[in-house]
């Protein structure tokens, strides 16, 4: 068995070796699209598939589902399962140039080509299969589940949250659309009239058009109005926090990140938007706000203020649905059976 991926990192190989697979390097940009690159990348994909002499294949996100996939047809590989855990790259552009609206209507012409090379199509929520199929880029048929990515529920126990201080934090990489702004304009009001409550974002700095750069971060920390970590182990901080926030505008398959906070036992403040909604049951586990709304994200985060009790109420109600939807276990053999192994 053998995992394929552009940027391993020495702790991305350990964990693979000791699970019994080999790591194999193979090069492609993240995002982006350079037709004469991605073709020299195409066939030096399929020269080292071909030396692996794979019975089948499964290509994990937006761009490597379509080479990986492509790359496995042009290779003879028989088996070709494509596993999509958002669409926020293809469907979201932040830069709005000729340019790169042509790149994305590419990557979308290049994604219809690689679900129909495919034996079938995993997808990570029901949003994704309806705006997918209404845009005739994928048929209905090719579609053998929709699984979320699943937390080990023996790694992640739920603990009690933390309330001395009241703590919300953000965990995701530094961008626009994973609604950092909001975040810390909510933040700022909040503390203004709540001085004692923490506020918290987890994660690093980014090449992505939208990021938010480090003189910025940087600034709201020296502010006060915030604790910028970079980029951290994140479970330690989620141990830490009373309060999981994830204000993005961005679509999401299902975040793991929100998915890990559950298991813990922690409510949840997202946005209602493909993918974040499916992490809440508004009023049970937390609350659903709109996307690209500080006052509505602000107003939601004051309620577990006001009355700290919802944060144990509905830290328990997420580690329920924690169990019910996104058990790492369960999802893993209804993928295993759905490919026939």
């Amino acid at each position: 068995m053998f995992a394929l991926a552009p940027d391993f990192k020495d702790k991305d190989r350990d964990f693979f070796t000791s699970k019994g697979v080999r790591p194999v390097d193979y090069y492609l940009q993240r995002t982006g699209i350079n037709p004469f690159q991605d073709v020299l990348y195409l066939f030096r994909l399929v020269r080292t598939l071909n030396s692996l002499k794979l019975d089948g294949i499964i290509s994990i996100t937006v761009k490597p589902a379509v080479y990986g996939t492509i790359a496995a047809m042009i290779a003879g590989i028989e088996k070709r399962y494509i596993m999509i855990t958002g669409l926020g790259y293809a469907f979201n552009v932040i830069d709005n140039s000729m340019r790169r609206r042509v790149a994305n209507l590419g990557l979308r012409g290049l994604l219809s080509r690689a679900f129909a090379a495919s034996d079938g199509v995993f997808l990570q929520n029901s949003d994704d299969l309806q705006d997918l199929v209404r845009l005739n880029i994928l048929q209905a048929g090719k579609v053998v589940g929709v699984y979320p990515t699943g937390v080990d529920l023996a790694e992640w126990h739920a603990l009690p949250a933390a309330q001395d201080p009241i703590t919300f934090s953000l965990v995701g990489r530094m961008l626009r659309d994973k609604g950092v702004r909001e975040f810390v304009a909510a933040a700022r009001e909040l503390k203004s009239v709540y001085p004692s409550v923490k506020f918290c974002l987890i994660g690093g700095v980014d090449s992505n058009p939208g990021a938010i750069g480090e003189a910025e971060l940087l600034g709201w920390k020296q502010e006060g109005v915030v604790e910028w970590t970079g980029h951290v182990d994140v479970k330690p901080w989620l141990e830490r926090t009373s309060v999981f926030v994830l204000p993005s505008s961005y679509r999401e398959g299902v975040p793991r990140s929100t998915q890990e906070a559950m298991a813990l036992g922690r409510a949840v403040v997202t946005t209602d938007v493909p993918g974040c909604r499916e992490t809440v049951v508004d009023g049970r586990n937390g609350f659903l706000v709109q996307p690209n709304d500080a006052k509505s994200l602000r107003l939601a985060m004051q309620k577990f203020i006001d009355n700290p009790r919802l944060i144990s109420d509905m830290g328990r109600e997420s580690r329920k649905l924690a169990e019910e939807r996104f058990d790492v276990a369960e999802i893993n053999r209804g993928i295993i059976t759905a490919m026939g192994l």
